[in-house]
């Protein structure tokens, strides 16, 4: 009974009656109109069709546009409406500016060297003009002066993780999506605590959507008491409005300006097997030392400025060069941020050039398998030109409708010639790509919509470092433990299965 009065009562549970009963309103205040005032009620039409003919003009993935546009022309009044309020909201207008606006004075501090583009331009052109774009899409540059090490599962990240933490002299910046208190995250608070009472500037911000079934309401004010800087990321608020759908997806650690991590790891005991949730979670993470950290510094003050309303001295965070040497660094290393308020999809144009720059093969993890069209024609090209293109999925899922829409890509893919694996042992939550024993990619972002157009992400592009054989190694030792998925298993699929599988789909960009 109490664990049943304790979820009626939770905060999550709260927030969505709360919006349910936003929504009512709204739908009860349409009915009426419609009874009382057909003439208003007609002139909404009109406005629907006006906020059609608006949204197919808009510069967005044409999949996106159709999940709004079906839901207004079936229920045209309540959709045009909600559309409205959350398109034309004010504090969503004002979040864009002030958020573009902090990226703006960061820019400069961002120049790429040029000799390290021209060194890469003389070796391989097709990797230069990935780097290029990265550079030009995002303003990170690339780097050679730069350590890597990857970590094919979260135990591994956590030894190094807790190692790197208490080497710390200067700062720790931790920015997750989830916290959830248990071994990992207490492990990691009595350091932290440990050094804030040192001296040392201890940072941690979390999304509070993320957390909102893991942690206390203003958990923050209680690692503040600990002489801790906290903010929990876009606070969730039970109104309709557009911010509520940017979250920070984000893992990035920085310590002292010269090492980071990042990758699809949380600070909870399921993501390093310490509390089992759905089989053996398996994960990845990549540490990155030397130069290229910078990148990852202002990536994470750039979100912490927005939510702290501080301006930074962006250089007292940079190392010294006596802190960058005896490196033995090898490859190029591109860290890379993901801003879902530039209009600019920089992560799904990263892994599409990687993609259609494979010659060989090109590998890839992701827990979610929500595409849209120019990601699926990109993966069916490169089969059909020879690719050995493979996709490892999760075989038991953390979010059922969800991979109901991942199976339901599997048949046009496997038609295609796209291998497709479910990893047996559990959920795999790995985003990773790995292409020709050259190129690789691993950081935050899933292949669904919510991480490729609504969220905050960030990821670390590699070319030809030691990290990137290891990556391959990685996904040759799970192909072991996958069950490869056949056109047989995709076909024999009853009818009730199918339209259910058909009616996730068309709503999949809004998930």
């Amino acid at each position: 009974m109490k664990k049943v009065l304790k979820v009626l009562f939770s905060r999550i549970v709260t927030m969505a009656v709360l919006l349910i009963i936003q929504i009512a309103i709204l739908i009860y205040l349409i009915l009426k109109l419609r009874s009382s005032y057909l003439f208003l009620y007609s002139l909404f039409g009109i406005l629907s069709l006006t906020v059609v003919f608006f949204i197919t003009s808009q510069r967005s993935n044409p999949s996106h546009k159709l999940a709004w546009v079906i839901p207004i022309m079936v229920f045209p009044v309540f959709g045009a409406l909600l559309y409205i309020i959350l398109r034309t909201n004010g504090t969503g207008r004002k979040f864009r500016k002030t958020i573009n606006d902090i990226y703006k004075r960061m820019l400069p501090l961002m120049q790429q060297e040029k000799s390290i583009m021209e060194e890469l331009e003389s070796k391989d052109r097709c990797a230069a003009n990935q780097a290029r774009y990265i550079l030009n899409s995002s303003g990170f540059p690339i780097y050679k002066n730069t350590e890597t090490r990857y970590f094919p599962s979260g135990e591994e990240f956590f030894v190094s993780f807790i190692e790197e933490l208490k080497k710390a002299k200067k700062f720790i910046f931790i920015e997750t999506f989830i916290i959830r208190e248990g071994l990992m995250w207490n492990t990691v608070l009595s350091i932290l605590e440990k050094k804030a009472r040192q001296g040392l500037d201890i940072r941690v911000m979390y999304d509070d959507a993320g957390c909102m079934a893991t942690l206390p309401n203003k958990y923050y004010e209680k690692l503040r008491a600990k002489g801790i800087k906290c903010y929990a990321f876009n606070p969730f608020a039970p109104l309709l409005d557009i911010r509520l759908n940017h979250r920070d997806h984000r893992k990035i650690i920085v310590i002292d300006g010269h090492t980071a991590f990042t990758g699809g790891i949380n600070l909870a005991d399921e993501y390093i097997n310490a509390y089992e949730r759905f089989g053996y979670w398996k994960d990845a993470a990549i540490l990155v030392k030397g130069e290229a950290v910078w990148s990852m510094t202002l990536m994470f003050l750039h979100l912490w400025e927005y939510i702290s309303n501080t301006q930074e001295d962006y250089l007292k965070f940079r190392p010294e060069e006596s802190e960058l040497e005896d490196l033995t660094a090898e490859g190029y290393v591109q860290p890379f941020g993901d801003n879902p308020l530039d209009n600019e999809p920089v992560g799904e144009f990263t892994y599409i050039n990687m993609i259609g720059r494979a010659k060989k093969y090109v590998y890839i993890y992701t827990p979610y398998l929500v595409l849209d069209n120019e990601l699926t024609t990109m993966l069916i090209l490169a089969a059909k030109s020879g690719v050995d293109v493979r996709i490892v999925t999760p075989h038991i899922p953390d979010k059922w409708y969800v991979f109901i829409v991942t199976q339901s890509y599997y048949e046009i893919l496997i038609e295609a010639g796209v291998k497709i694996y479910e990893y047996d042992p559990g959920f795999l939550h790995s985003k990773a790509f790995v292409c020709d024993d050259e190129m690789g990619i691993v950081g935050s972002i899933n292949l669904d919509y919510r991480s490729l157009y609504f969220h905050f992400e960030c990821g670390v592009w590699l070319y030809k470092t030691e990290s990137v054989r290891k990556i391959k190694d990685d996904f040759d030792a799970t192909f072991e433990h996958c069950r490869q998925i056949t056109l047989d298993d995709c076909r024999n699929i009853n009818l009730p299965k199918r339209i259910i599988r058909g009616f996730f789909r068309l709503f999949a960009p809004l998930m």
